[in-house]
């Protein structure tokens, strides 16, 4: 989430659950690991801007998978045939809070090895389209 966007607008904070998000370049399918240590980096002009370590996987969370599955599939609308749902791992590491602010073109990554190779990610600013919106 953009915790900028967010103080602007705490209201904006369900919009950036809508928006793209990559979760590769590799897939872990099977048994979810309980302790996931790794890094998170954001690299600027091809060098390193800000850098820290993050934990997470069940072990280091408040409630179990099996808990969020269980509140996540009991909506039909989450129990669609071919539908494919994906966890995606939060930590406590922002680097907003120590006082970053990104710029278009920086690249953020995220490295946990028991997930494989890291996952690299430009930020690009979207222009902002006027939208109109009437009531029917």
């Amino acid at each position: 989430s953009d915790h900028v966007t967010e103080r602007v607008n705490y209201l904006f904070l369900a919009h950036s659950k809508l928006r793209n998000a990559s979760f590769g370049p590799e897939i872990l399918i099977g048994e979810l690991p309980a302790d996931i240590r790794g890094a998170s980096r954001i690299w600027r002009d091809g060098k390193l801007l800000w850098e820290k370590p993050f934990l997470s996987g069940e072990a280091n969370m408040s409630h179990t998978i099996a808990n969020l599955e269980h509140h996540h599939f009991k909506y039909s609308a989450f129990r669609q045939p071919g539908d494919v749902h994906v966890h995606m791992f939060g930590t406590a590491t922002l680097s907003f809070a120590d006082g970053i602010k990104t710029e278009a073109g920086d690249t953020f990554e995220i490295e946990a090895p028991a997930f494989g190779l890291p996952l690299r990610n430009p930020l690009e600013i979207e222009k902002p389209v006027k939208v109109a919106v009437k009531a029917l």
